[in-house]
């Protein structure tokens, strides 16, 4: 796995072995990258359930301004840490080891991005996504990831989906506030 573009591009990430983290497919990333990447520049990303950090540092690689990474396991937390020292990146990131959503709970800030990428088949998309909307910017976009038969509600609080790809055993939402303007996105 690797950075796609920006300052960090070709950079190779280490993920965790094992079957307990589950990377996102790179032509998945590079698809849900394509869609915002005009929206990272100076920016503010969450990256919950993080695993080896690949959304955030991308974030980060493309030019976003602080990037923080949330994941419940330590060995994931060492691996973040490591793909970031390895990137250069390491000073505009925060990592933090705890469960999405008792940072969710306690975090009083908002974010541009949200990248919100659950293991699978856990019902976790669904119980999160309020908790996860009730961080995004006004103007921000909250990008979430399931499977492909993952329930993907159509509104989520002020936000909604306006948009669901589909990549093999793979759906991305893109979930917006109501009164954003998705047609210069």
């Amino acid at each position: 796995m690797r950075v796609i573009t920006g300052s960090a591009r070709g950079a190779r990430l280490e993920t965790l072995s094992g079957l307990e983290t589950r990377p996102t497919a790179e032509r998945v990333k590079e698809a849900l990258f394509s869609s915002i990447q005009f929206e990272l520049e100076g920016r503010r990303v969450l990256d919950l359930f993080a695993g080896s950090g690949q959304l955030g540092i991308e974030s980060l690689s493309r030019g976003a301004a602080l990037a923080v990474f949330v994941d419940q396991s330590a060995d994931a937390v060492k691996i973040i840490k490591a793909n970031l020292t390895h990137t250069r990146l390491f000073e505009k990131a925060r990592v933090l080891e705890t469960e999405a959503e008792l940072f969710l709970a306690r975090a009083p800030e908002t974010y541009d991005v949200i990248f919100l990428d659950p293991p699978y088949h856990h019902g976790f998309l669904e119980k999160l996504l309020p908790h996860a909307a009730a961080h995004l910017s006004a103007h921000g976009v909250l990008v979430a990831e399931g499977a492909k038969d993952d329930s993907m509600p159509e509104a989520v609080g002020d936000l909604r989906l306006v948009q669901k790809k589909s990549y093999g055993k793979t759906a991305i939402g893109f979930y917006r506030g109501k009164d954003v303007d998705v047609s210069c996105h």
